[in-house]
């Protein structure tokens, strides 16, 4: 019963992302809109840096700020 349930949700979720993209359009980016002034580009290092080093360091400081403070309040022994 379990591979018979396992091959439905298969079924759905694949039906579903087939249909998602049948029905989505295209950007369209190449086309520019009047107005539109692009800046240069990123580079390797620079997009590594925003969208994978930024979020990490991010993170380590959130969760060390939460572990210094968490380790002033002393729980007293019961």
């Amino acid at each position: 019963m379990d591979k018979k349930n396992a091959l439905r949700a298969g079924a759905v979720a694949t039906g579903t992302t087939l249909m998602m993209l049948l029905m989505s359009s295209p950007a369209l980016a190449l086309t520019r809109d009047d107005g539109d002034d692009p800046g240069q580009g990123l580079s390797v290092m620079e997009t590594l840096g925003l969208f994978v080093g930024a979020p990490i360091a991010l993170f380590v400081i959130i969760a060390g700020l939460v572990m210094v403070l968490d380790r002033s309040k002393k729980q007293p022994q019961a």
